[in-house]
């Protein structure tokens, strides 16, 4: 049985094997917002097998999920993961909208696009506009909000207003029912857009490469979420992602034993190689899955799609 939770309005999966029918009325507590709400039951349930005390929810971390892409260091593969699992999910015929929320509109430029509109053009015009203001790019299922350098006013504009940071949020929760996915790509800094991007998101992915300072950055990235958790958004879960991985270098294997110790929940399965294929296909303009299917790191993010479509917390 799928019921919504009260306040945070997510969808939560009860066993209603574990509850008596007799019961028509019980509280359950969310385990992404923490809050307590009732649950009337239907008529019809299938008979409990020895009811527990303890009621058990599962909460699906998607569908209908909105991911921000982050880390304030720089040349992390933000804009590449971005990208690339936008890509992968739209080949499992997901309905996935890219948000390039970065002034330097990389995401934009890396699918062909410059001189377009912007979110700072739409953001006091009504829902309707912003959704017919997205481009449907070249590959199937994929759409993109693109960035431009007027961005910059956004922030000038708005940035300690009261509620600054619900900005994108309330103009994304129309654009939220239409698509399966929504990618929001970063600038490499913890700031305005990096602040709204993570208010409004459920998952925030954290690209690292195995360099010296990567466990650093992440520790601060994981320390300033935690802060927006308590202010904005209690119901942002993290993934770290290990990037530009080169097994071959006794540096690269050393931190990412380390990564997995610290981050042992939190660390994502797959792992993306460095591979100049990648590179090659940023020259292009291209998804590196397009531009080669055989691509060691284009068959990495299809696989971490697939884990992302797989995942679920359990509380």
């Amino acid at each position: 049985m799928i019921v919504t939770c009260k306040h945070c309005r997510s969808r939560l999966k009860v066993d209603e094997n574990r509850l008596d029918p007799a019961i028509r009325r019980f509280s359950a507590r969310c385990p992404r917002c923490r809050q307590s709400f009732f649950i009337d039951l239907p008529d019809i349930l299938t008979p409990a097998v020895e009811p527990d005390d303890d009621l058990r929810i599962e909460t699906p971390v998607i569908p209908n999920q909105t991911i921000v892409i982050t880390n304030q260091k720089g040349g992390v593969a933000k804009t590449s993961t971005c990208l690339n699992l936008g890509l992968s999910l739209a080949l499992q015929e997901k309905r996935v909208l890219l948000i390039d929320f970065d002034v330097q509109a990389n995401l934009t430029i890396s699918l062909g696009y410059q001189e377009t509109i912007s979110f700072y053009n739409l953001y006091n015009r009504p829902p309707q506009e912003l959704e017919a203001a997205l481009i449907q790019t070249s590959y199937p299922g994929l759409w993109l909000l693109p960035s431009s350098k007027n961005m910059v006013l956004l922030s000038k504009k708005f940035f300690g207003q009261r509620e600054y940071e619900f900005l994108l949020d309330r103009h994304l929760q129309k654009l939220k029912e239409r698509f399966d996915y929504i990618l929001i790509d970063t600038p490499p800094s913890i700031e305005f857009f990096t602040i709204n991007a993570l208010t409004t998101a459920n998952l925030a992915i954290i690209p690292t490469p195995c360099d010296y300072l990567a466990t650093h950055g992440v520790e601060q990235v994981i320390n300033i979420i935690n802060l927006i958790r308590k202010k904005t958004n209690p119901t942002l879960n993290i993934r770290v992602l290990v990037t530009m991985y080169d097994e071959s270098t006794t540096a690269s294997r050393m931190i990412f034993s380390k990564l997995k110790t610290l981050y042992p929940t939190l660390l994502c399965r797959t792992v993306i190689p460095r591979d100049e294929r990648l590179r090659e296909a940023q020259i292009m303009s291209m998804p590196v899955i397009n531009y080669d299917q055989k691509s060691t790191s284009g068959q990495q993010y299809l696989a971490l799609a697939q884990e992302l479509a797989k995942s679920e917390t359990k509380v």
